[in-house]
C-alpha cells in the first residue's frame, strides 16, 4: 500500500501505514518546517501526529490534530542521509554494548565484529527499538522477509536480530567474495541492485551509507 506524508490527513487503515512511518524514536526537536525537525545532529527527522476515529480509522497527519488525543511518531535515516551534518570522525561510538550477542554471531558466521558494530551503528544508532518507514525492524534493521528468511522468529529480540543481521551480512560478503564494500552497499540497497549496477548503485543514500560504514569500521577496527 502507498502512502504519503504531507500536510492535511492521511486516512489509512492501521498496520500498514505503522509499518511505513513508525520508526526510529527520537527525543523532539526544534521545528524547522512543517512535519521536519532538526535534531541538531544534522539527522532529519520527521514527526506524525496519529489518533483513531470512533468508526475504527487511524488518521495520520503531519500537524497537530485539534481537540484530540493523540500520540506522536518521529522517524529518521540515521546514516544514508547524504546532507548530514554528524561527524562521522568523531561521533560517539559503542563499543561495549551487546558484546556477547555481536562477538558470538560475528565468530559464528566468520564477519569482522567490527564491521557488525560499523553496520549497526549505520542502521540503528545502536536503537534496539528502531523501525524504518519501510518496516525494517530492530538493532540491525531487518526486513520481515529477510527476517524469516534468517531464520529470526522475533526481530524485536536483540540477540536474534543480531544473529539474524550478522548471518544475512555474511551471505552477502560471501556472494561478493569479501569485499566489504559491495556487501555493505547490498545490505542497504539489496544484492540485486549491487549485480544490476556492477558496483555500489548511484543512489545518494547508498553511497553515503557505505562511506559512513567504511569510515565507522575503522573506528571500531581501531578501538579494539
Amino acid at each position: 500500500m502507498s502512502y504519503a506524508i504531507a500536510s492535511g490527513l492521511l486516512r489509512l487503515p492501521l498496520l500498514p501505514v505503522l509499518l511505513a512511518v513508525t520508526g526510529f524514536c527520537a527525543a523532539a526537536a526544534p521545528e524547522d518546517k512543517a512535519g521536519s525537525f532538526s535534531d541538531g545532529t544534522g539527522v532529519r527527522t520527521y514527526r506524525v501526529y496519529t489518533y483513531r476515529q470512533p468508526d475504527g480509522v487511524s488518521v495520520f497527519t503531519d500537524k497537530v490534530p485539534p481537540e484530540q488525543r493523540y500520540e506522536v511518531m518521529e522517524f529518521a535515516c540515521y546514516a544514508c542521509d547524504p546532507h548530514s551534518r554528524i561527524d562521522w570522525s568523531s561521533t560517539r561510538l559503542f563499543t561495549a554494548e551487546y558484546s556477547g550477542a555481536i562477538e558470538d554471531a560475528a565468530r559464528e558466521n566468520g564477519v569482522d565484529p567490527a564491521l557488525v558494530r560499523a553496520v549497526i551503528h549505520a542502521e540503528s544508532g545502536f536503537n534496539p527499538r528502531a523501525r524504518s518507514r519501510k518496516g525494517a525492524m530492530g538493532l540491525m534493521q531487518l526486513m520481515p522477509g529477510t527476517a524469516s528468511d534468517m531464520g529470526v522468529r522475533d526481530p524485536w529480540a536483540v540477540q536474534q536480530n543480531i544473529e539474524g543481521g550478522v548471518k544475512y551480512l555474511a551471505m552477502l560478503l560471501a556472494e561478493f567474495k569479501g569485499d566489504v564494500t559491495l556487501a555493505t552497499a547490498a545490505y542497504n540497497a539489496g544484492p540485486g541492485a549491487v549485480d544490476r549496477y556492477g558496483g555500489v548503485p548511484p543512489i545518494a543514500e547508498t553511497q553515503a551509507y557505505v562511506q559512513r560504514v567504511k569510515q565507522l569500521l575503522g573506528r571500531y577496527r581501531d578501538a579494539g
